[in-house]
């Protein structure tokens, strides 16, 4: 690389003729104050922390730039304080050298390993798109804000899973689930699960007839997907699945396979929705048909909320040991819209932990509207805990 071009990327680099600016500043500093100090005082050893600044602030092309001038600038001092055949000058240009060429060295291995992380989030973040996908803001009158953390911190999905779907006659359908396990190793599952309930909402008229397609997809695909080798212990996903109508009638319907039961918010009172019949997790054991008896109806009214989460959420520890009480805390929430509510449990949730979440975590808050669009509507993306927007802060 030419000067030149050593000059533009010096320009163009994020910190610009400023931090970067020092090292060399630095040299020509050093170097004037050792020449014209005399014998007695000697600084040309300072210039090792040109490079080894330049190292923290620029990229490794910086790196050597600096790493050269400190070397040329101990050679000039050589020179001007008695030759460069000193043996005290040949040390110092001798160690300078050796120096700068590690401290340069190990700059070009970070920027590549930093290349391949980025790269890695590159690859998380695009599986979530693909697996996760993010939900409208509003599905049919349904008005949607979501959250997920994942509990490794470079993953960007887990093993929590959500998911919205339209059925053939004018309903929603949601999934929220939770593989068995966390982080990475789960995703295998909960694509599984994904990927089912996206089909069937569709094919299936009735709920019990999607339940059953799922259960019989994870009851298929289990084994070839799981990661057995890291976790050889039983595998399995709990799930629960609602319908939402769109017409007038309040009432909805959900399925539970094993998942925490959904909380219903309205006007400030906070019920809890438990299973009459719960079915056991997806994977567990094969089963015939599921019943209609095994439907749980409620009434889902204009300006109810519902708020679906994991159990990374209420098995989340503070500090002290103990959990986090997310239907006492949802009622003593102003709950104006689902974006609110979903900040306030988010802010408090993560005051109550402490420090990053120790499980996969997700939480979906859904609210009926009086108006209502009859399709999909793409949400905007303007830009992973992950907060989306239409979530928590």
């Amino acid at each position: 690389m030419g000067v030149r071009r050593l000059w533009d990327h010096f320009l163009e680099h994020p910190a610009g003729g400023g931090l970067v600016a020092i090292p060399f500043v630095l040299i020509v500093t050093i170097t004037w104050v050792d020449v014209y100090s005399g014998r007695d005082v000697h600084l040309g050893p300072l210039l090792v922390i040109a490079p080894a600044l330049t190292a923290s602030l620029a990229g490794p092309r910086l790196t050597a730039l600096a790493g050269v001038l400190a070397v040329t600038a101990q050679v000039l001092i050589a020179v001007f304080l008695g030759g460069l055949t000193t043996p005290n000058h040949l040390a110092q240009i001798i160690a300078l050298t050796g120096l700068s060429a590690l401290v340069a060295f190990l700059r070009l291995v970070r920027e590549r390993r930093d290349r391949a992380l980025s790269l890695a989030r590159s690859v998380a973040e695009t599986a979530q798109r693909v697996l996760l996908r993010p939900p409208p803001r509003r599905i049919g009158p349904l008005q949607v804000a979501w959250l997920y953390m994942s509990a490794e911190d470079e993953a960007e999905i887990g093993g929590d899973l959500f998911a919205f779907a339209r059925a053939e006659h004018a309903a929603t359908r949601v999934a929220i689930g939770d593989v068995r396990g966390h982080g990475l190793a789960a995703i295998g599952e909960a694509s599984l699960v994904l990927g089912a309930f996206r089909e069937g909402a569709h094919r299936y008229a009735t709920l019990p007839g999607l339940v059953t397609a799922l259960e019989d997809s994870v009851s298929r695909n289990l084994e070839d997907v799981a990661d057995t080798e890291r976790d050889a212990g039983e595998h399995f996903i709990t799930c629960l699945v609602l319908e939402i109508p769109d017409d007038a009638l309040p009432t909805a319907e959900m399925i539970n396979c094993g998942h925490p039961p959904p909380l219903l918010v309205r006007d400030q009172r906070v019920t809890v929705l438990y299973a009459r019949q719960p079915l056991p997790p997806l994977g567990v054991c094969e089963r015939p048909p599921i019943e209609d008896d095994r439907v749980d109806p409620f009434t889902f009214t204009c300006g109810d909320m519902l708020v679906l989460y994991t159990d990374g959420v209420i098995e989340a520890r503070s500090p002290s040991g103990a959990f986090y009480p997310l239907a006492e805390r949802v009622a003593s929430f102003p709950a104006t819209n689902p974006d609110t509510l979903l900040h306030h449990i988010h802010r408090d949730l993560l005051t109550h932990i402490g420090g990053p979440p120790a499980d996969d975590a997700a939480l979906l808050v859904i609210e009926r509207t009086p108006s209502h669009r009859p399709h999909l509507t793409p949400r905007p993306t303007d830009g992973h805990h992950r907060h989306h927007p239409g979530g928590a802060d």
